[in-house]
This record gives C-alpha cells, structure tokens and sequence, in this order.
C-alpha cells in the first residue's frame, strides 16, 4: 500500500504511518474546535483517496473514516445542518485531525479497518469479538502427514481447511476423519518414538503409519482421500469406498470389507452432523444483519468443501441511529482485515461500498473475491436461515440485557445506591499457607462478567503468611493508585472522576468506565475496614464498597453484607440479587484460585539456583551433579559446598548465606 501521511493535524505532530502513531498533543485550549477547525483543515486537503482521524481532548481518538476524495468527504463536516445527534456531537468535541493519503480507494479502506481496529475509536462501529478462528490442518512437512486442529498464524507448511465457527465443530470433524481416513493425529515426536501401536490404533482410530502397519503409498492413499474429502469432494471419495467395500466381499475379504463399511458410516455422519449443506456452492461466508431495539447482531456462516462448518453472532458496538446497512458495511472490513476471505460472501443487505470491498478482497485473498446479496434460489435460502438465526439470537441478548438491568437495579436498591452499577468490581484472594498469594479482580457490568478487565496481583509485599488484611490492602492500594495516575489525578492534569457533575465528565465518559462504581470484597468487617482505609488515604471517597461474609459453614445463601455506617444484614435467601451477588463472589473466586494455581505451577518448575548471584550454568551443573538436587545444595553445609569442583570460598559463602539468610546476603 502506497500512503503517505498529510501531518497537518492541529498539534505540529504528525503520525508515523499506519502502525502505531503518536496521538497528537491537544487541549480545549486550541483556538479552534468542531466544524471551524475542520474547515480550516478542509482548504489544504487534496481531492484523492485516504483516511481521516478525528481528535477530542486529550488525544482521544473520536472517529476513523476513509474517503475517495478527502477534501469532499471532509467538507462535509463543516455543515451546521443535516447530521445525526451522533455525528453532530463528534463534529463538536473535534479539536484535531489527521490525514493520510492513498493511491487507491482500496487501500484507503484497507487502512481505515486497520486503524479502528488499533484505535477503537468512539464514534465509530467497532467489532469488538476479534478471536481467531480454528481450521484443520494437514500438515506437508513430514513423510507421514498429520492431521489436527490448528488457531493462529499459518506459517507451518500443509494444507488448512477452515475456518470452523468453533473448536466443537473441529472436534466433530476431526473425529470423523479419524474414523474414516485413519490419519494419525500425534506429534512428530510421540510418532518417532513409538515401537507398537497405540491405543487408536487398536479402536481402528488410527492406521498406526509410526511402526509399520500401514505402507507409506497406502498411508498417502489415504491422506489423498482426506484432502478431497475436506475439500467438498465427498461423493467422489464415498463412491471409491463402496466400490472397494464390494470387491472385498465379493472376495470373500468380509474384515476388510467391514473396514470400509465403517469408513463410509464415518463419513456419512459427518455429512449429516454438518447442517445444512448446499448444492450450489462449496466456499463461501453468508453474513446476515438483523437490528432491533438499538442494536445489530451479525450471524456469519462458514461453507466450506460444500458443507456448513458453523457459525458465529457478533454483536458490534454503535450509535442507535445508525442504520443496519452501514452497521454491515463498517463491520466487513474489520472482519475481513486479518482473515482470509473465501471465494464468495453472500450478504443480507446491498452495502455501499459493496464492490469496493470485493475489489479489497481479492487483493487480500490475491484471487476474485465476489460479494453479492442473493434474492431468490438456494443462496437466498441460506441468507433467510441466517437472517432468523440473527433475529433469534439478537432476542436472546435484549432479554438477558434486561434481566442484567433489572439485577443491577435490585443491586442498587439493596445497597442504596443512587443508580444501578455499571461497572463492579470484586476482590478476592488466594494462597496455601501464605505461598504464592494471589490477588484477583473481577468486573461485571450491564453486560455480564467483562472478562478483558479482569486482572491479577502477585503480591509483593514482605508479610506475614496468611495475612489476608495485609494482602487486600495491597492490592487495592495497587488498583486505585495506578488508576489515579491514569485519570491525571496525580502527577498529571486531573480528570473528573465519576460523581463530578460537569460537562467535561460527561464527555470523557467512555462505553464502559475504569471508575467502579461498586467494589465487592470477599470478607466481612475486617476487610472492609482495610478497603475503606485504602480509599481514604488516597482521597477517593466516590466508591460504595461492601463486604460479603460467608454464611455459617459457608452455606450459599446465609451470607452477611457489611457496609460503612451500616448494620450487618442479610436478604432473603431466595431473592434474584442475591443469586447475583453470589455469582459475582463465586467468580472472583475461581479466578483467584486460578491465579494462584497458575503461579504455584510456574514456580514448580524454577531451579532456586537460579537467582544465586554468581552462579551460572557451569556452577550450577557442578553443583547438581555433586548433590543431585537444588535442595540438596541449599541444606548443604560450607564446607561441603566449598569440596565441589569450581566453586571457590568465595562462591561457597555466597551460595551458603543466600541460602541460610545471613545479613552479608541480600538473597531470599
């Protein structure tokens, strides 16, 4: 892609290109903002293809649009008239713009999903799910091919098969394929070290290629016949196996003959696991958009090999007077911008930039990419089923969007809160016997557990084992001391934090904040009592906290609220909110738990030699072929470690203190 970058952007600092730009250094103190400032902008703008970035702020990325001519596109903003409330506020709060221009309209589209997906920009409709698809993969680099599931980049040669909707979807298949092709499935390691046949081989799983079962030209017979299966020709391979399945019974071979009788049942099971599998096309992605009630959900459909290989809903983040068409459009090119494209994509509704994003494509894939929108035959079949698949699912999350308001409504009724949360967070920690603790937060909002904000404290601290007072206040210490920073409040120019009632809190507000407006903490008075020392000492007093104590005998259902300037209380064991503040406490403890679990079993695996000073690979191999073991070393006495070939006196005493906790050290 040819760009270059315009650098006219209201601060005298111009972005770097398309990786990662400085953000421009801007205030509400520029002299000009909102439409003024972009018509300034709009008399040096060229009349060709690019992208534009739109500035709040602080730097605050607002909006990221392409454009065939930039000046045209640009030119619009200035309009006093005409937008909608969305577009009219983002013209308002601009108070800087960015600028790069491309050869093409293509390669500007091209940018432009790149940046919003770097960026995430407020104004604009963000896709927000970016997890990568699995496929199956046929590995070509051994004599013996592998088969098996494969996510992330595709740099190991072999051919891949995909993109599966679903880890399930690819177990299913691979399971199929195990049972009809017979292809092996273990590493190149596992296969150079076996001397008899494993367990698949023995439940016809596996043709056992590893010790001998299996020729090499059978066993490439039979990966031939996987490739084509997986490659939509299905009826070639299953008329292969009955012509074999016949001859062998009519030579009176009835076990090799029932070999491929199970084969053929293995493959007509996964024809009929699939789903619906089309007639008329073989590759192909049929994206479908529903809207209601201020939101989209876009169901995408994965055909490949002439068969349905799943689906996915995405529900992407946007303004609710945005229409379903630009919605579809905005998400395409972000969806496409890491992944590879099939031959077609099939659409529910006519988009505008429909053949530019065929033309964008096919750069991509490096080979025609059609994009069309189906109105009758089977194609249109397909695109109704995803239709009613997006309506059913975009229902399905209205409903749980409203039950999660009613909840967090109880929740604020029930600890007299002004409104209902919309962020929560909850503290919990984990350790045995003090060792490795582990503090961990969780975060819930309107909607559901927001598992991108979770995070995880080491602690740090020199305390007592067990001390979970100690442990609490130095993780919350951590969280609103780092949080503040952040915000400006220290060492910086503040920001109002929520509870400031002013125009400007009201424009920084983000679509999900990093201010709780609820902390939940798993303990009772005591550590509540730390909680609201830590926030009094840095001056937050904006934050409703409360304490959940387990019931007697940990009984669900018995628990005890503690708030400040309170009475203890419980509710009725089978109030909804309840249910919810438990969900919310079970969470936090499970990913404490998991927290700690994860760093016991990284330290397992850490020599203590390690951090010796002084002692390097040498020393420590001599060290543990004289002891056999580091903890051996570590009882060892001076004398004893001093008798080990190349370790002096000196090394002796510093091994020996690091171990035994003398003052000359300053090891553990």
């Amino acid at each position: 892609m040819n760009s270059k970058e315009d650098g006219s952007n209201g601060s005298g600092e111009g972005a770097t290109g398309q990786g990662e730009a400085p953000r421009p250094r801007v205030t509400a103190a520029e002299k000009l903002i909102g439409a003024d400032l972009i018509a300034e902008k709009v008399k040096l703008l060229p009349d060709s293809p690019g992208v534009y970035r739109m500035y709040g702020t602080g730097g605050d990325l607002l909006y990221v649009g392409k454009a065939r001519s930039l000046k045209k596109r640009v030119s619009n903003y200035t309009k006093l008239t005409g937008h909608s409330n969305r577009i009219a506020r983002m013209i308002a709060s601009t108070v800087a713009m960015e600028f790069i221009t491309t050869a093409t309209e293509t390669d500007a589209l091209l940018l432009e999903a790149n940046l919003i997906k770097s960026g995430k920009p407020r104004y604009n409709v963000l896709l927000r799910d970016d997890k990568s698809f699995p496929y199956i993969l046929l590995t070509g680099d051994h004599a013996f091919p592998q088969v098996l599931k494969h996510r992330g980049s595709r740099t190991r040669k072999g051919d891949y098969f995909g993109p599966f909707a679903s880890a399930g979807a690819v177990n299913a298949t691979l399971n199929a394929l195990q049972k009809a092709f017979l292809l092996r499935s273990c590493s190149d390691s596992v296969f150079e070290s076996r001397t008899r046949p494993c367990l698949l081989y023995q439940i016809k799983r596996c043709s056992a290629p590893c010790t001998g079962e299996i020729s090499a030209t059978d066993y490439a017979a039979l990966v031939e016949e996987a490739r084509d299966f997986l490659r939509g020709r299905s009826r070639k391979t299953q008329k292969e196996l009955a012509a074999n399945m016949e001859a062998a019974a009519a030579a009176l071979d009835f076990e090799r003959a029932a070999i491929y009788r199970d084969r053929i049942r293995a493959l007509t099971q996964v024809q009929q696991h699939q789903g619906i599998n089309p007639h008329t096309l073989t590759e192909a992605d049929v994206i479908a958009a529903w809207s209601e009630g201020g939101q989209t959900c876009v169901q995408v459909f994965f055909f490949r090999a002439g068969q349905n290989w799943g689906n996915r809903a995405y529900f992407p983040r946007h303004d609710k007077d945005v229409e379903t068409e630009e919605v579809l459009d905005a998400f395409l090119a972000q969806f496409y911008e890491d992944r590879h494209p099939p031959r077609l994509v099939l659409l529910s509704h006519d988009v505008p930039g429909r053949a530019l994003l065929a033309e964008a494509l096919s750069i991509i894939a490096g080979r025609k990419v059609a994009v069309g929108v189906p109105r009758r035959g089977e194609k249109r079949e397909l695109i109704d089923h995803a239709l009613t698949n997006a309506r059913e699912a975009l229902g399905r999350r209205l409903a749980e969007s409203s039950t999660q308001r009613k909840l967090l409504e109880g929740v604020a009724e029930v600890f007299g809160l002004g409104e209902a949360p919309t962020r929560i967070e909850v503290y919990d920690n984990s350790h045995i016997s003090g060792s490795k603790p582990v503090g961990g937060m969780i975060v819930a909002g309107p909607e559901g557990f927001m598992k991108s904000q979770y995070r995880k404290f080491n602690i740090r601290s020199d305390i007592e084992p067990g001390d979970d007072y100690a442990m609490m206040r130095e993780v919350l210490t951590r969280r609103f001391t780092r949080l503040l920073k952040e915000s400006g409040e220290i060492a910086g120019e503040a920001e109002p934090r929520p509870g400031d009632e002013t125009e400007a809190a009201e424009a920084a507000h983000k679509e999900f904040p990093d201010w709780p407006d609820l902390i939940l903490i798993d303990g009772g008075a005591g550590q509540l009592k730390v909680a609201c020392e830590v926030l009094a000492e840095l001056g937050i007093d904006s934050v409703a906290m409360v304490g959940v104590a387990k019931g007697p005998e940990r009984d669900a259902g018995r628990e005890r609220f503690f708030m400040p300037g309170r009475d203890p209380f419980m509710m009725e064991p089978r109030n909804p909110v309840l249910y919810y503040l438990q969900r919310l406490r079970d969470e936090a403890h499970r990913y404490a738990i998991g927290s700690h679990r994860a760093r016991r079993s990284k330290a397992i695996g850490v020599n203590p030699l390690d951090d010796v000073p002084g002692v390097g690979p040498g020393r420590k191999r001599a060290l543990l072929r004289h002891f056999g073991s580091a903890r051996a070393v570590a009882r060892a006495g001076l004398a004893d470690l001093e008798a080990v070939d190349g370790i002096s006196a000196k090394v002796a005493r510093t091994i020996y203190d690091f171990f035994h906790g003398s003052p000359e050290t300053s090891g553990k």
